[in-house]
């Protein structure tokens, strides 16, 4: 079967439940030794939150005693938002601009042991993060209460600042592995609610648009975009985007996929690809009792609800990635260690099951 260099590799989400970093990203080296990735360790330090992680430096972005909030009445806002939209603007025209580390991620205690990892394996891709604009957009409030989503301002500020926290990201990357290739996840988990009563006024284009500068900016410089929803959604939000990997959570919600059939073969064609959610993490009950086996006839089954409407089996392999349904980050270590290692192995049995090399 053709392979390209993706094909049934593992990935996983982002967070994990360990206080020990050096654990952590032994776990990583172990299991995603292709496309290492950089965890978010919630107990160990609560600002590795995925809203409060991507929230620095941004203008209106005010944190008092562990509320957050945003504010666009204080005394400086409009000459604060100045220099970022020049920085902005420096930084999209050069990606070596000094400017960039004013936006870095400073919330990620595991990130540079990451970069170390990098550095030393060349691998041939590395996984990166940001929470999604929408997400974000709809988690966060003025000090008045009111959502930012509904703001256009403070929805222009929120997706800029994503934006550059993606390209410090990638900068780091190749810094390090010039040949490696960045792949970027927008987790964003809230499209999996709209059309709800929760969002009224908010369109499916709005969240396109949105997405959609996010992805061009990605692959203009070398990086691969994908979105991460757990919940059911309508997954032609994040094709539309440009989006290139789209990743649902497969063990509780693969039927989900294929009410997207004419688009999602479409998405196939292009050499787009689905990355299989297919590990349990939402459900402890079940991650610990689930075996290979079990997760292979998960796999099957997932597989099955395209094939059904059409889709040709071997182009939804050649375009599959393996990996949680979310982050571990709730689990246990132990259980998130199962989930990781069985991500790992499925990832292995599929590629001989299909006879991809990589």
């Amino acid at each position: 079967m053709k392979n390209n260099k993706l094909t049934l590799e593992c990935m996983a989400i982002g967070s994990l439940p360990h206080t020990d970093i050096n654990q952590a990203l032994s776990l990583i080296k172990r299991d995603f030794e292709n496309i290492p990735f950089w965890p978010q360790l919630v107990k160990l330090d609560k600002n590795e939150d995925m809203i409060f992680q991507f929230l620095e430096n941004m203008p209106s972005f005010f944190c008092d005693n562990d509320k957050i909030f945003l504010d666009t009445e204080y005394d400086s806002f409009f000459e604060d938002l100045e220099e970022f939209f020049l920085d902005f603007e420096e930084i999209i025209s050069d990606l070596d601009s000094d400017k960039i580390d004013t936006y870095k991620i400073t919330h990620a205690k595991a990130f540079q042991g990451y970069l170390d990892i990098i550095k030393t394996t060349k691998p041939p891709f590395a996984k990166g993060q940001i929470v999604g604009p929408f997400t974000l957009a709809s988690s966060l409030c003025t000090k008045n209460g009111e959502a930012a989503v509904y703001d256009e301002t403070l929805r222009e500020i929120i997706l800029k600042t994503l934006i550059l926290k993606a390209l410090w990201q990638i900068k780091e990357i190749k810094k390090l592995s010039p040949d490696t290739t960045p792949i970027i996840f927008i987790d964003e988990p809230s499209i999996s609610q709209l059309g709800t009563s929760a969002y009224v006024g908010i369109t499916k284009d709005d969240v396109i648009s949105m997405l959609k500068e996010i992805t061009e900016t990605l692959k203009n410089n070398g990086a691969i975009p994908a979105l991460h929803c757990c919940g059911k959604c309508d997954w032609t939000i994040p094709i539309n985007s440009g989006v290139e990997i789209i990743n649902p959570d497969a063990y509780s919600f693969a039927e989900n996929l294929s009410l997207f059939t004419d688009s999602l073969r479409n998405f196939l064609e292009r050499t787009g690809k689905i990355a299989w959610g297919i590990v349990p993490t939402l459900d402890k009950k079940a991650l610990e009792n689930i075996t290979i086996q079990d997760l292979e006839e998960k796999f099957q089954t997932a597989i099955k609800y395209l094939t059904k409407k059409g889709i040709n089996e071997k182009l939804i392999i050649e375009n599959s990635l393996i990996t949680p349904s979310c982050g571990a980050g709730i689990l246990s270590v132990e259980l998130a260690e199962k989930a990781m290692d069985l991500t790992n192995q499925l990832s292995k049995r599929l590629k001989e099951r299909y006879n991809i090399d990589n």
